[in-house]
């Protein structure tokens, strides 16, 4: 089965309104053609999830968000994206600003279909000051212990950037920073991938992975 997509065929399955999480990590491994091409659409009221970096920017620049969800938003070596930085000081967007470890239980939540994970990440923070629908919870055995309630992260779609993909949508990612993006695609209903190289899909074997993910493709 062929799951190549063009990037019209991705914007035509998006709709306003909808919550979309984009992989990669600050600067590193984003679907920027695939973010570009959102800006260059009609869409709009978008719940963005991400480690962000460029992605995000670009989406606040062009009004794409009406909410973020994030651990930061960074260029790496430039602490702040500009385009972020004049959008929430302008009020543009709302946000949820959560702990870098938050998001990711969030993510695994949903990619569990879990409704919340226990955590004791957030605490001695303004983490929970600022977000007051994240509730707390108190565990049920002989401890007692309370602990944050991390609501997940459901995705309607995530998009990512991947190393490799053949037509038939295994992906492959390797190297030192695979990060969260299997999470994120846990997390969505679905997903496409961005991939850096096609090749046949018996290459797929060819080098140790770090892991794969069947997708559409673009």
């Amino acid at each position: 089965m062929n799951k190549i997509l063009s990037h019209s065929d991705v914007i035509s399955q998006l709709s306003d309104g909808m919550t979309i999480g984009v992989g990669g990590w600050g600067a590193r491994r984003k679907p920027m053609s695939l973010i570009r091409a959102i800006c260059q659409s009609d869409l709009k009221d978008l719940t963005i999830v991400s480690y962000g970096g460029p992605d995000v920017g670009l989406l606040c620049a062009h009004r794409k968000v009406k909410k973020l969800i994030f651990g930061f938003v960074s260029l790496d070596m430039i602490p702040l994206d500009s385009h972020f930085r004049q959008a929430r000081q302008n009020g543009e967007l709302e946000v949820m600003e959560l702990d870098e470890g938050m998001v990711q239980w969030g993510l695994r939540a949903a990619a569990m279909k879990l409704s919340f994970l226990p955590t004791r990440v957030g605490f001695g923070t303004d983490v929970l000051k600022n977000n007051p629908e994240i509730k707390l919870i108190t565990s049920p055995y002989a401890d007692g212990e309370q602990y944050v309630a991390m609501p997940a992260l459901n995705l309607d779609v995530a998009l990512l950037h991947v190393n490799k993909s053949d037509q038939k949508g295994n992906t492959q990612i390797f190297g030192p920073d695979p990060f969260f993006d299997e999470m994120f695609a846990r997390a969505a209903k679905k997903h496409m991938c961005l991939p850096k190289k096609w090749l046949k899909q018996k290459g797929l074997a060819a080098r140790k992975v770090q892991f794969l993910i069947d997708s559409n493709v673009v």
